[in-house]
C-alpha cells in the first residue's frame, strides 16, 4: 500500500489495530457471492429470454456448468494465491504487469456499468410506488441518490453492507422462491412447449447465442475472490463462498425462470417490464404483484451496495499492485478506500445523467451484454493464469491436476464470447486497445509508487 502499513488483510491497518473485526466469514462471504449473482437480473431476465423461448432451459444446464468450471478455477487459484483483486491479480502475476492493467480495467468498466444498472433497475421498481420515478429527470435523480446512499453505507465498512445485503437477499428472494416452488401449481406444460423456440432458428445456433444473456445471472461468482482482501481465512473460506455461491444462485434461477416460461406466454413475457410481478398477478392478484415489486426494490439494493463494495475492492487491488494510480488504495484508519469510493460515486452520478433517454431499455440490455463479455475476458485471463501457473507460482504443485478444468473453462468461455454479436466484439476489441496507451503513459509511474 502507498502508505507502508497493511490494511484489511487481517493483520493492521494505519492505526495500527488489528482489522479482523470488520472481516466477513465464510457465511457472510457467501452470501456476498449469492446476493451479487441474484441481484436484479432475477426480476428482469426471464423477459429478456423469453424473445428466446424455453429451450433457454438446456442454455441454463451449459451455463452453470460452465459457470461451475470458472468458479473452481477462482477458487483453486485464491487457495493457492489469496491475492487482493482475486482474477484481477492473476493475469499480472502470470503474464505481467501490462495484462493486469488491462484485466483489471475491463473488470472496473465492468462492475461500473453493472452498477448504474442495478441502480436504474431499483428505481424502475420503485416507481411501481412512485409514479413520477418512471419520468427521466426523476429516474435520473433518484438513481443518483441511490448511488450516494449506498456509497455513505460502503464508506461505514465492509461488513455492515455485506449484513445489510444478507437482509436483502433473505427479503428479496422470499417472494420470489414461493414463485419458483408454488408457480409449479399452476404451470402449464403446453404453455411451455409452445415457448418453446420463439425465433423458429436451430437449435444449434439459438442455444450458444443464449449464453451471453443467461450469463449476466452468473456474473459475480468472482466476488469472494475480488474481496480476499475482507474475507476472514481467504484460502479455505474464498473457495467455499464462490462454488456455494455459484449453487445458491443456479438453483435460484433455473428454478424461477422455467417455471415463468410455463405460467405466462412468451410474447406476453418477452414485453413484460415486471415477468414475476405479471405471473403472481395472474394467481394472487395486484396485491400479492406490489409484495413482488417491493421485494425486487429491497433486493436490488443491497445488490448494488455489493457490487460497490467489490468495485471499491478491485480499484483498491489495482493500486496495491500498481496497476492503478496510488488513490485507489488509499485507505481511512478503518481500512475503507474513501476517496475510491467518492470518485466513483461521482463519476456513476455523471453517467447516470449523461445516458437520460426515454430508450433507456434498450440502453439497459446492451450495456448487460457489455458488462457479461467484459467479464468474460476476466475469466479467460484466469484460466490462463492457472494453465501457466509454474511461472509465477511453481510451488503449487496441486494445481496441475486442475489444468484439465482450467482448459474447459477456457473454452466455455471463448465460445460464450465467439457467439456475441459483432457490435459487442468491437466495443470490447476497442476497450483492449485503449488499455494499451493509458498503461504506456501512466503504468511506470504506477508501479514506481508501490515499488
Amino acid at each position: 500500500m502507498p502508505d507502508g502499513k497493511t490494511g484489511p488483510d487481517g493483520k493492521t491497518g494505519p492505526d495500527g489495530k488489528t482489522g479482523r473485526g470488520r472481516k466477513i466469514g465464510p457465511v457472510l462471504a457467501t452470501a456476498l457471492v449469492a446476493s451479487n449473482m441474484i441481484g436484479s437480473g432475477i426480476f428482469l431476465l426471464p423477459a429478456t429470454l423469453a424473445a428466446v423461448g424455453s429451450i433457454t432451459v438446456i442454455g441454463w444446464a451449459i451455463g452453470t456448468a460452465g459457470a461451475l468450471l470458472i468458479a473452481i478455477v477462482l477458487a483453486k487459484l485464491s487457495q493457492v494465491a489469496p491475492k487482493a483483486g482475486g482474477p484481477c491479480a492473476y493475469p499480472a502475476l502470470a503474464l505481467g504487469p501490462y495484462f493486469g492493467f488491462q484485466a483489471s480495467a475491463l473488470y472496473w468498466l465492468s462492475c461500473w456499468i453493472g452498477n448504474i444498472a442495478i441502480a436504474v433497475a431499483a428505481i424502475g421498481y420503485l416507481a411501481h410506488f412512485v409514479p413520477v420515478l418512471s419520468l427521466p429527470l426523476p429516474a435520473a435523480l433518484g438513481t443518483a441518490g441511490l448511488i450516494w446512499l449506498l456509497t455513505a453505507l460502503n464508506i461505514l465498512g465492509p461488513r455492515l453492507v455485506c449484513q445489510v445485503e444478507s437482509l436483502a437477499i433473505a427479503i428479496g428472494l422470499v417472494p420470489i422462491l414461493l414463485v419458483a416452488i408454488g408457480g409449479w401449481w399452476y404451470f402449464n406444460a403446453g404453455l411451455f412447449q409452445q415457448s418453446w423456440n420463439v425465433q423458429q432458428l436451430p437449435a444449434s445456433q439459438v442455444i450458444p447465442q443464449s449464453l451471453v444473456l443467461l450469463f449476466w445471472a452468473f456474473t459475480g461468482l468472482e466476488s469472494a475472490s475480488v474481496a480476499c482482501a475482507v474475507v476472514e481465512n481467504p484460502a479455505r473460506n474464498v473457495a467455499i463462498a464462490t462454488i456455494g455461491g455459484v449453487l445458491i444462485a443456479a438453483l435460484v434461477y433455473v428454478s424461477s425462470c422455467t417455471v415463468l416460461m410455463g405460467l405466462v406466454p412468451a410474447a406476453e413475457l418477452a414485453r413484460s417490464s415486471a415477468p414475476f410481478a405479471d405471473a403472481v398477478m395472474r394467481v394472487l392478484g395486484p396485491v400479492a404483484a406490489a409484495l413482488i415489486a417491493l421485494a425486487a426494490l429491497i433486493k436490488a439494493t443491497g445488490t448494488l451496495g455489493g457490487w460497490i463494495l467489490l468495485t471499491a475492492q478491485t480499484g483498491k487491488a489495482g493500486a496495491d499492485h500498481g496497476l492503478f494510480p496510488g488513490m485507489f488504495g488509499r485507505l481511512d484508519r478503518h481500512g475503507v478506500p474513501v476517496h475510491s469510493l467518492l470518485l466513483m460515486a461521482a463519476l456513476m452520478s455523471v453517467v447516470v445523467f449523461a445516458t437520460i433517454s426515454p430508450t433507456l431499455g434498450e440502453q439497459f440490455g446492451e450495456l448487460i451484454e457489455v458488462s457479461v463479455i467484459f467479464c468474460m475476458m476476466l475469466y479467460v485471463y484466469a484460466c490462463i493464469a492457472l494453465l501457466l501457473y509454474p511461472r509465477w507460482i511453481a510451488s503449487a504443485t496441486s494445481l496441475e491436476r486442475y489444468r484439465p478444468l482450467a482448459a474447459l473453462a477456457l473454452l466455455f468461455c471463448l465460445v460464450v464470447i465467439g457467439y456475441a454479436e459483432p457490435r459487442l466484439l468491437l466495443w470490447t476489441a476497442g476497450a483492449l486497445l485503449l488499455t494499451a496507451p493509458v498503461y504506456l503513459l501512466f503504468g511506470r509511474q504506477w508501479m514506481r509508487s508501490v515499488g
